[in-house]
């Protein structure tokens, strides 16, 4: 172990300014440099920056994302300009490029299919499986009841405990039991009030049993392992969809029928093989992670889900789907999105805040639309380059700003080598040869 690298006791209890200088020094070959860089990312107004290092543990700095627009959306016959935080320099571009393509053939349509969450208390139970099934209306009857106080005021927002059911699993593991339950929790997230619930579901089942005589003496046959909402919820699901009559479906104006068979092939494949559906699938999430990212809600968790989803039937399958029937082009996408609009860092992050402002102040279920519609505009996007052009050509072409902040180039050298390459394929070591012998012609 390195000297250096010694463990420390009562970090997080050190100033935001002492931790940071022990990590400079301990970590980093110039901790002067890294504690000017990592001050240099505070935020001027303290009172903000306070709100900012509450979402976390340890902060010593924040981390920068680019905030973005991609303008033109219109779903549902409503305009939208729609924020994006993502660090990949074609996302929002590809975005903003399909959102406009589909603007002249009737925008995007979106519809919610299901907004159930789901909960589970998981518990070992080592006595007589048929008593626990013949107690359990009584059982859930007293969770109703118990919950009472903590569901009320979700209650009478529309919200609240949908069902409760009891599940056995004692084939696939020795005593193991399973209370599932579905929630709706309208336009919050709803993950601390699920939460809360079902802890209130364990301890009322201990108690149901140390109460009732018909369990007298069998006590210590329950155990409550754990209490936690599901990240998959399949019955929380959006629909994104877009149609046209295949004569306007083409790209530079021409040859509509050959592109349409390729693009419906592209998205059989990915239904197909887990290779493809894989990467076919991140192109999905760069468009729904960057505005799930803009309005502060979990995108680990919708990714989770996702992913899961896409794997429903025992396969990983693209998420997305595609078909040419009666004249007609046809592509649309089935997300499951647990987002919300109101509670957790949606009301304490001050770029959320504007985020849902410029969306327009939308409820959980408009929300699910938006961020579904812009995943399936990045897949068409992305698809639209693989099957004509080549994924290369756009991606390289956005990417050429950063190798050139990369290697330093001047802005006269940067719109010399912009004009350069507007026809040329660009790589990181073509541009760096490039820009090497405009120096020496200069010297």
């Amino acid at each position: 172990m390195n000297k250096k690298h010694q463990l420390i006791k009562g970090f997080s209890k050190q100033s935001k300014a002492a931790k940071l200088e022990w990590i400079a020094n301990n970590y980093t070959p110039n901790p002067d440099e890294t504690v000017e860089d990592m001050k240099g990312f505070w935020h001027a107004d303290e009172k903000l920056q306070k709100v900012l290092d509450g979402f976390s543990e340890n902060t010593i700095s924040n981390y920068m994302m680019p905030y973005g627009i991609a303008p033109n959306f219109i779903i549902n016959d409503k305009m939208y300009a729609v924020p994006m935080v993502i660090e990949e320099s074609s996302v929002v571009a590809a975005a903003a490029s399909a959102a406009k393509y589909w603007s002249n053939k009737g925008g995007f349509k979106a519809k919610i299919l299901g907004t159930k969450k789901v909960g589970q208390v998981h518990f070992s139970w080592k006595g007589d499986s048929e008593k626990l099934f013949q107690h359990f209306e009584n059982i859930k009857a007293v969770f109703h009841h118990d919950t009472e106080p903590i569901t009320r005021n979700m209650r009478k927002r529309g919200g609240g405990i949908l069902d409760i059911e009891l599940l056995d699993y004692t084939d696939l593991e020795a005593d193991y039991y399973q209370i599932r339950a579905t929630f709706e929790t309208c336009d919050s997230m709803g993950a601390n009030f699920i939460n809360s619930v079902l802890e209130a579901f364990g301890q009322s089942l201990k108690m149901y049993v140390i109460e009732n005589d018909d369990f007298k003496g069998e006590e210590e046959k329950l155990t409550v392992i754990m209490a936690i909402l599901s990240n998959f919820t399949p019955e929380c699901v959006v629909r994104a969809s877009v149609e046209c009559p295949l004569e306007a479906f083409n790209i530079n104006g021409k040859d509509n029928s050959a592109f349409a068979k390729k693009f419906e092939k592209a998205v059989k494949i990915a239904r197909l093989d887990p290779y493809r559906a894989t990467t076919h699938n991140k192109g999905i999430f760069n468009g729904i992670d960057a505005v799930v990212l803009a309005t502060a809600n979990d995108f680990r968790a919708i990714e989770a889900c996702g992913h899961a989803y896409a794997a429903r039937d025992g396969q990983y399958r693209s998420l997305s789907q595609c078909e040419i029937k009666d004249g007609k082009f046809r592509f649309w996408l089935d997300i499951p999105l647990a987002v919300g609009t109101v509670g957790g860092l949606t009301s304490l992050h001050p770029l959320a805040k504007r985020t849902l402002e410029i969306l327009g102040n939308p409820s959980a279920e408009e929300l699910m639309q938006v961020i579904a519609v812009v995943g399936l505009a990045q897949n068409f996007a992305a698809l639209r380059s693989l099957v004509t052009t080549g994924i290369q050509k756009g991606h390289m072409k956005m990417h050429l700003q950063n190798i050139l902040n990369h290697l330093e180039a001047s802005e006269i050298e940067g719109k010399q080598i912009i004009t350069y390459f507007e026809n040329k394929t660009i790589s990181f070591t073509a541009v760096r040869e490039y820009l090497q012998s405009l120096r020496e012609t200069l010297v």
